[in-house]
């Protein structure tokens, strides 16, 4: 029994025509090849898989061919057989990862200065070419400045920016793109339908997407599914790929929208339980939030050609991306890709302790003191200040639970301290300071819990029928410079325990939190006072 081919040698494309995605490319090599105007050296440059191999040994047949037909190889003639199986000795492949040193490169001249044994050109393949030394580039150099009329040079690399300007500007360059995932699905449908083996559309749409644009990989991919089932569909390119269902990544992505820490770690524990691959989940949540980045911002991402779903896939995204501010999406994709990189460097190694925190980060942002996160935090509560609502992107877990039940009562105002005797102003204070500000605070904590989030640390002063507050987090000043009804929530407040309505003059941070337990209160309260421009007798 001889050993099994794979897929991506035996469909290598035989012609210009048989390459997928590059027609810009195809299109012009053709015309030279047809025309007769082969330059010297060519510069093949792009991602892995796209073609610039192929191409390179198509070129090197048709230039070769006895019998081209418009501007391609016939396929058929001894040339073009013999390159293909490498017994044509005039065409030369080169991988530039092993020989890179400036000998190989002298011998490679030497070689060159030869006639063809049996072909018209004698043709240099140099793959990776990158790859090749200082010293090797200059050898290279040399013979590339005045090359023999017979010999033709194409050089294919995925790192052109490493590729020295010398070599560069003796090159034709042609830069092959990413194939698109549609693209790429069909012709693994066109494979399929003269292979032993079926494949379903979404399944085609799913390698063409997991292959990033290179059609080789997305080849193999499907070669390693057609060994588990003669019949390919999108869960078992799934189970080959090690990814999540795209059901429980949805539903991830949704218990993440939410802030539901406990149910996302849970999730995450059973797709680990399943052997779900943690790097691919994270690519693919990194994929999932780009989807949401592009919704929120594109007016029409499908018919610009940024996304490719079918529409009943594109209404969820766009019901989650009205759940998420724009802010948090970028934050959601920094902490991904950070995942998705420290996955990689690792291994295996505490990579479901890593993924966890990660999780922990998107639901809970207040852990992370990034600018990006201060600012979405920022945001929020300003939006909350301004609704009157508790902080958060989306439902909660009782507001869900709430929507398949009775509707839940809004939060009223406690009005236990109205049953007190409203308090003298003289018992109000202790040198000044607010006694009952602890009663505030729990208040607030019904009626604004965003106000009282950035009040903790905090004490109030009175001084006559102003009401001074030393707040140490600095997003309180900006919550009472924007917002009144941040101001109306916490006059209401204080009248619930104090029985009088305060007036809030200007209010800036007194002192640190660290030197009032050095000093007085009454010290405290005079030079807030001092600040805001109010003189205070110390009686």
């Amino acid at each position: 029994m001889g050993m099994y081919k794979a897929l991506y040698r035996t469909w290598r494309p035989r012609t210009f025509e048989d390459v997928v995605g590059q027609d810009h490319i195809t299109t012009t090599l053709k015309n030279e090849v047809k025309n007769g105007r082969v330059a010297h050296s060519y510069l093949f440059t792009g991602a892995r898989g796209t073609g610039k191999t192929t191409c390179s040994k198509i070129l090197a047949k048709a230039v070769n061919c006895l019998n081209p037909m418009d501007g391609d190889p016939c396929g058929e003639c001894v040339i073009c057989v013999g390159i293909e199986n490498g017994s044509v000795t005039d065409t030369v492949e080169i991988d530039a990862a092993s020989n890179n040193g400036v000998d190989d490169i002298r011998e490679l001249r030497e070689e060159a200065l030869f006639a063809p044994a049996s072909a018209r050109y004698r043709v240099y393949i140099v793959d990776e070419a990158h790859m090749l030394s200082k010293g090797a580039f200059n050898a290279l150099l040399k013979i590339m400045e005045e090359p023999p009329e017979h010999v033709l040079f194409i050089l294919a690399t995925t790192e052109v920016h490493k590729v020295p300007a010398t070599i560069l500007s003796r090159c034709q360059r042609f830069d092959f793109v990413r194939v698109s995932p549609a693209d790429i699905a069909g012709r693994l449908r066109h494979i399929a339908e003269h292979e032993d083996f079926s494949l379903e559309e979404d399944a085609a749409l799913l390698i063409g997407t997991l292959a990033d644009g290179g059609i080789r990989d997305a080849i193999s991919l499907m070669d390693q599914c057609a060994s588990l089932t003669s019949a390919i569909g999108a869960q078992t390119v799934r189970d080959v790929a090690g990814l999540a269902d795209r059901k429980h990544v949805l539903d991830l992505v949704d218990r993440i929208l939410e802030e539901n820490c406990e149910e996302v770690l849970i999730a995450v524990h059973e797709l680990y339980r399943h052997s779900i691959d943690l790097r691919r989940l994270a690519e693919n949540l990194v994929g999932r939030f780009r989807d949401l980045m592009l919704v929120k911002s594109v007016k029409n991402p499908v018919g610009a050609g940024l996304l490719i779903c079918p529409q009943e896939e594109l209404e969820q995204m766009q019901a989650q991306a009205k759940r998420a501010t724009l802010s948090y999406i970028l934050y959601a994709i920094d902490v991904l890709q950070e995942l998705h990189r420290r996955l990689g460097a690792g291994g295996d190694s505490g990579g479901r302790a890593v993924f966890e925190m990660a999780m922990i980060r998107l639901t809970m942002p207040e852990l992370n003191n990034s600018n990006a996160a201060l600012a979405q935090r920022l945001e929020r509560l300003e939006q909350a200040a301004v609704s009157g609502k508790p902080p958060g992107r989306g439902k909660n877990k009782s507001a869900k639970t709430a929507e398949n039940g009775p509707k839940a009562p809004e939060p009223v105002m406690d009005h236990s301290f109205k049953e007190e005797p409203a308090a003298p102003a003289e018992t109000l204070t202790v040198d000044g300071q607010l006694v009952g500000w602890d009663k505030v605070l729990k208040l607030l904590e019904k009626s604004n819990p965003p106000l009282l989030a950035t009040l903790e640390g905090s004490s109030a002063y009175i001084k006559g029928d102003l009401l001074l507050i030393d707040a140490p987090n600095t997003v309180f000043l900006d919550l009472m410079r924007a917002s009144d009804a941040t101001k109306e929530s916490l006059r209401k407040a204080t009248q619930e325990v104090t029985g009088r309505m305060f007036r809030l003059g200007p209010v800036k941070k007194s002192v640190q939190i660290e030197e009032q337990s050095k000093r007085r209160p009454i010290d405290i309260l005079k030079e807030t006072a001092a600040q805001n421009g109010i003189p205070v007798e110390e009686k």
